[in-house]
Order: structure tokens, then sequence, then C-alpha cells
């Protein structure tokens, strides 16, 4: 045995020196096999498989193939967008990826982009947008090589084409068509069942609908060589196969299967023999959400029955008795629909995910190597996030575990669907800039956003730990927008949900260089969350201590007063972002005479704030229409300063410049110091304007190379006041408006960087870490995310 090992030490080097086809023939012979190598999939102008989908096939990870008929041809935009996202958010929960496919613009696509799925869905209803099978591929997609450019949503049929070539084993869906009554005359036979005899794709659906012969349909499916099982789903002794809306047919399935691991096992058998068949797992409707049999009975007799009276055939058939249905159950249809195609997501993800773990240990044992099964677990959406998320009056709030609130950061701000309209006119006409009052053509993107959110993402992605509070809707958008905040890796249980309220929404409309022509925001879900703050937030804050509180100014003013009331009480340091012109105004919200919240320094509460030059001039006139700066205590200050109330315009022109002065910026940022020690005006392509109350003893006041930037120095023996300094830092970098794709977040990034350097308690200069936040904000720039996850290389910096 000792002599073997030599020999078992050179197989392993040359295994792993060895082509990925050397590997694949050998991974064959051990029992598995790749039913599409990539490589061999049609690329170019008729088919495009996302990199992200090329790179997961590629190394075996837990890939979930969605529909788009369903967006097309089953639901009105926006939902369909809405749906579209909460479905890929509930397989990357639960530890997949999604690859929704779709034709757009001509060419097929697997693993459609959160823009391609907005253009696709946008198009629902059109008559132009199609409904893609397996017939309809060389058409729409040799019209789209001849520039007649369709959409279309592929069917169960085409989904299984275009998985199959991006070698994706398992496909959710809803339901699944069949054999129709009366096919014997008709021959209406659905093309998923023949494409089921034909592709080696694992289909995960309800079955299908309870109107079509589903004897039949078995029957066809067998003569195809499918394989067909139900999953028991905790059921004992008969199951039946599921007809859509009710767990219960009365027709016995084919053969039932208690968890995921058993179809994985069948899916890598059925590849590891080269079976060409598909297979069809079942898996029944929620049962708290199934329609009793009897009365889905009597009602399907009776849309079936409407149908031949309007002499509704064909292909108008089915849309005919579906809304005919959808009538005579009251709508309870389509709650089933969603619950079931919900279901099924995560039913098939599992699925996914057993299979890639059943994949990875063959190739372990081919490779002749053990490693530690590192798949990521499951996380159930079902008890969801609603089980810990806190109604609005903060009851029955579950608190994240000790180790998710572990975070130097807490922001508190708003999480809000945003959708960035940029303006993309013909390039023939020239135009620059959207005409009001009528459509113009944009390019649309959809994502999460929020300013608190942006700023909470740009501290994680720089590897500071975060928190994040909000506050979100008991809807559709509330549910997408907690699913892509987990997905980042944020606990939920910080979030507060409201039942009766809209999840926050933004719209940007922007110019052709991207630049911000009109923004429409509805955050009234932040306003009047007083009882959220004082009974959920508060105790988060006391228990954790962290060493910065961010507040962004979506908050209302007295939300948003106590916020900065609590973070003073328990000793916090407090940035604030001023969100924009109207909202920076709410943090001069209370009387000139109670100085309890916005005190002067040392008595401060908020310690540092981003405005740009627009939101620093409206936050002045708050303050000065507050009458703060006839207080008592404002003015201590500024006689300590030696300064007049404005400043020297001669020394405030040699530190920025004359434009800056006649603006009357710097001015302002003095006027607005004793109450906020450190402001940072952003000031675009000019770069940062920075203006700093300075301590006793800091350094800068008695140095050489500081000198010029110090306004002015306080009397010595001042205890608590030592001077004024303020910079004009120019910016990391000339953006060229052709490299920018989105001005939003930008100065969220830029906030969320220096916060996250600040809270790393490592000696950096403020300087410093204005620099490496307009890195981070010109590469945000550049980005289409809101954040974009460039920063991440700046992690070495901080």
């Amino acid at each position: 045995m000792r002599k073997m090992q030599p020999f078992t030490l050179r197989l392993g080097k040359v295994w792993r020196a060895s082509s990925p086809s050397l590997r694949a023939g050998y991974r064959s012979c051990a029992g598995f096999s790749t039913h599409a190598p990539l490589t061999h999939a049609p690329k170019g102008r008729f088919l495009h498989i996302s990199d992200e989908i090329q790179a997961a096939v590629h190394s075996n990870k837990p890939v979930v193939a969605l529909e788009t008929t369903i967006y097309t041809h089953g639901f009105p935009y926006p939902q369909n967008t809405a749906l579209a996202s909460h479905l890929e958010s509930i397989i990357r929960l639960n530890g997949g990826i999604p690859a929704t496919i779709g034709v757009l613009n001509g060419v097929a696509r697997v693993g459609l982009s959160p823009e391609e799925i907005i253009e696709l869905t946008a198009s629902a209803g059109k008559p132009e947008t199609r409904k893609v099978s397996r017939r309809d591929l060389g058409y729409i997609c040799g019209l789209g090589f001849m520039q007649r450019k369709l959409n279309g949503g592929t069917t169960v049929a085409g989904t299984m084409v275009l998985a199959h070539l991006a070698g994706i084993k398992v496909f959710a869906t809803g339901g699944l068509g069949g054999v129709h009554r009366g096919a014997e005359n008709s021959m209406d036979i659905s093309a998923d069942l023949t494409e089921l005899g034909r592709t080696p794709v694992a289909v995960i659906s309800s079955g299908c609908k309870s109107f079509l012969d589903i004897p039949r349909t078995l029957e066809y499916l067998e003569t195809q060589g499918v394989g067909v099982s139900t999953f028991a789903d905790g059921r004992e002794g008969k199951v039946d196969f599921p007809a859509f809306w009710t767990r219960e047919s009365g027709i016995p399935s084919p053969t039932v299967i208690k968890d995921e691991r058993t179809a994985a096992a069948m899916i890598a058998a059925q590849g590891a023999l080269s079976l060409s068949s598909g297979l069809l797992f079942a898996n029944p409707v929620p049962s708290q959400h199934s329609i009793p049999k009897t009365q889905m009975d009597a009602i399907m007799a009776q849309a079936i029955l409407d149908a031949e009276k309007a002499g509704s055939t064909g292909s108008d058939n089915t849309p005919f008795i579906l809304a005919r249905i959808r009538e005579l159950t009251g709508g309870q249809t389509v709650t089933t629909n969603r619950a079931l195609i919900e279901a099924n997501v995560v039913r098939g993800t599992r699925v996914a995910l057993e299979l890639s773990r059943i994949e990875k240990d063959i190739v372990r044992k081919a490779d002749g190597i053990r490693l530690p099964d590192t798949s990521r677990p499951v996380l159930s959406i079902e008890p969801a996030v609603d089980e810990q998320i806190p109604n609005a009056k903060g009851e029955s709030c579950e608190f994240a575990r000790d180790e998710e609130l572990q975070a130097d950061v807490f922001v508190a701000g708003s999480l809000a669907i945003d959708l960035s309209c940029d303006f993309s006119p013909d390039k023939k006409v020239g135009a620059t800039s959207p005409q009001p009052q009528t459509s113009n053509p944009a390019q649309i993107s959809q994502d999460i956003g929020g300013v608190g959110q942006n700023i909470a993402t740009a501290i994680h992605y720089v590897d500071t730990k975060v928190q994040f509070f909000s506050v979100v809707g008991d809807d559709s958008a509330g549910s997408m927008a907690m699913e892509r905040l987990t997905a980042k890796g944020f606990s939920p249980s910080a979030l507060v949900r409201k039942p009766s309220a809209r999840t926050a929404q933004y719209v940007a409309v922007n110019d052709a260089q991207k630049n911000l022509v009109l923004a429409m925001a509805d955050m009234t879900i932040m306003e009047g969350c007083n009882l959220e703050i004082e009974n959920v937030w508060r105790p988060q804050l006391e228990r954790r201590k962290p060493r910065w509180l961010v507040l962004d100014a979506n908050w209302d003013s007295r939300s948003l007063q106590q916020w900065i009331k609590i973070g003073k009480d328990i000793g916090i340091n407090i940035a604030f972002e001023p969100v924009s012109v109207a909202k920076s105004k709410r943090l001069f919200a209370s009387p000139a005479d109670d100085s309890s919240v916005l005190g002067v320094l040392p008595d401060h509460a908020v310690s540092l704030a981003t405005p740009n030059s627009f939101e620093l001039a409206s936050m002045h006139a708050a303050a000065r229409e507050a009458e703060l700066f006839e207080r008592e205590d404002w003015w201590q200050f500024i006689d300590a300063m030696g300064l007049s109330s404005s400043g020297s315009r001669e020394k405030l022109t040699s530190i920025t410049n004359s434009t800056l002065v006649d603006k009357g910026t710097p001015q302002q940022s003095i006027q607005l110091l004793p109450f906020i020690p450190t402001i940072l005006t952003k000031l675009g392509d000019k770069g940062v304007l920075m203006t700093q109350a300075l301590r006793p003893g800091d350094d800068r006041l008695s140095s050489p190379a500081h000198a010029k930037y110090v306004l002015s120095h306080a009397d010595p023996t001042h205890p608590t006041i030592g001077g004024i300094y303020m910079r004009l830092l120019p910016p990391a970098e000339r953006v060229l408006a052709a490299d920018v794709v989105s001005v939003n977040g930008a100065g969220d990034t830029f906030l969320g960087i220096i916060i996250a350097g600040l809270a790393k308690d490592r000696q950096h200069s403020l300087i410093d870490l204005i620099q490496v936040a307009q890195q981070g904000s010109v590469m945000t720039l550049k980005s289409k995310e809101a954040v974009s996850p460039k920063i991440r290389e700046l992690r070495g910096l901080l």
C-alpha cells in the first residue's frame, strides 16, 4: 500500500494540470455529466448568456432558470417588474443564482440584468411583444438579426431550450401546459410536454391547470419518456398529482418523493445516464392557499361551458378560461398563483442546492480529495422576515443576534425603491435634456436605494461594521426592498414594517450627461415614526453605543430632533446628510430658545455634515429664520474666534476663491460651525470645502504646513475652542461627462467612506479620508449601482 502513494500523488498532479476536457471525460466516467457545455452554446447575435450565469454553471453553483411569459403575458407593468425582482430575490435569499430568461431586442438572453428585466416587463401587453416557445426562437432571433428587434417572454418550452443551451439543469415555474380536453379531435397539446420529452431540464411546477385533461397529460408525458414525481409535502399514503390551484386532482402521481435531495439525485442520475428527456417535479400549492377540489371543479365546469358558448378556441381558449375562473373565484386564483410560484421557486432553489452538493461531491471523489461541504445553507423565506419585523408601535419586536448588532456605525435613514430615468435621445436629434410635458425616450433602471441605505452600503463595502435602521411598507415594494437588503448582508430585524404605509420610492430624471434634471420622492413613510424610534431603535443604540450615528434628512423634523436628542443623551457622534435643499432645513426646526438639541460647541449634538453648496445655503437660511444667529452662545463662539460673523473676505478668498466667496459658501459654513464643528461642502467638480472648528492643542494650529488654512486662532486660554480651519480640496479626478453612468449615490458614497474611516479610529487625518472618499464617489459616478461595489478596493486605505 505504501508503494501506491507516490502514484496517487502523481495522479493528483496530473489531474490538476490536465485540460478541462480531460477532466470532463474523467468526471463522466465517475458518473457525472454536464448536458451542454457552455463552449458548445451558440453565441453572438442570437444568444447571450450573462457572465454571472456562465461562471456559476462552470463552477457547479446552484442556478435556477425562470421564465418570462408570466411577466409579458401574465401580469401588467409595473407589477410584473416587482414580481420578477421578488422571485430573483427569493432565489438569492435561499442560496441560489437566478437566471431569468427571455428575448430582448431580438436576442435570446439567459440571465437578464435588472435593467433588461425592466425593459422587457415594460413591453408587456404590446402587440409586438411575443410569447416565445421553441418554434418561435428561430423566427424572433432571425428577425433580430435582420434589425427587426422584437421582445418576447419565453414559455416553459422556450425557457427549457435556452436553459439547456446555457447548461442550467433546474427550472422553477408556476404551472405546466398540458393536453386540452377534446385533444383527440383538436390535437391541442402543449409544446411544454414534447419539450420535456427531448430536453434534459428538470421542471418544478404545481402540475398543470385543472381545466386541462390531467390523465391524458400524464399518459402523454409517459409516452415522451418524462419522469413525473410529486413532492409529498408532509403527506403519507396516496398522493395526487396537483392541479395547480388545488393540491388534489383525484389522479394519483406516478411517483412520490419526500425531499429535495431525492429530486437532485434523480437529476444527477439522469445526466450520468445521458438521458435526453427532462424530469417534472410537481410541487403542490401551499395548503393555506389551496382552493378545495369540489369548489374548483364546479368553477372550471362553468368556465369551460362559458368558453364553448363564446366560441373561444385555439390560442384564445386558455386566456378566456383563466379570466373567467378569476372572475368566478372573486380573484382568489390571483393570490393562489402568487403563492404557488413563490413556493415553486423556493423548492427549485433547494433542489438546485442539493444538486450542486451532489455534483461537487462526485467531482471531489473523482479528484481523489475530500473537502468540507461549504455550500450555503438554505434560508427559508416562509416564516420570513415578517416575524422578525416589529409593527408600527414597536410591539413584538425580535432583536437581531448580538453579533449582528456589534456595529461601529448605526445608520438611520431611508430605504427606497429607486428608479433612474436617463434621457436617451436619438443621436441624430442632438438633444441633451428631456422635454417637459411630453414623453421622452429613456433608459430606466431599478434598484433599492434611499440615502440611508446607500450610506450603510458604502460603509459595509469598505469593511466597517454597520447596522441600518429604516421603515418599509407592507407591500410588494417593501418585500423586495427587504429581500435585496438582506441579500447584501444586512439584518432585517432593525427594519420596521408599517402595515398601512407605502414603501418609499424615488424617481430621478437625468439628462443625456446623467445630470439630475428632476427628481420625485415619496418619503411619507418616514413621517411620524416617534414610537418606533423610542421603543424599537433607542434600546438598540443604548445597548451597543456605536461610535457614530448617521442620520439623513428624510425623517420629518420631529423624528430628526428625536434621533439627535437620543444620540446626544447616549454620547454618540452624529453625522448629518441633508439629502435635498428642502429637507436640509429640518435640522433647524426647533425653536431658537431651545438649545437642548442643537447646542453650541462643546455642547453640540451634530459633529459632521456633508451638504452640497445649495443645501448649505438652505441650512443657513433655516438657521437664520430660526434666529439661531441671535443666540448668546452663538455670539460667544464667534467672539472667541476674533472674527466678524462672516469672516475676513480677503482671507477667505486666499483660502478658497472669489467665486465661492461671492456665493457666500465659506461665510455660511463659518456661521453654522458653532452648531456643526465639521462641515464638508461638496462642490462637484470643484472639490470639497472643508470647514472645521479646532480644539485647543490641535497640531494644525502650530504647523507651518497648515498655517495658510487656519482662518483664525482663539485666545490661547479658551478651554474648548482653538481656531477655525478651512481648506478647499481639489477633486480626486476630473470625470468626463461620457464616463458618468449615474450621479445618484455619489454623495452618499462620500459620507459613507468618511464615516467608515472615522469609525476605524486609526488616526487618519480627515484630509486623507476626504481624498479616499472622493475616489469612492468617482467610482460610483462611473457605476450603474447606487453605490459602486468597486469601492471595496479602497478598504486598505482606511
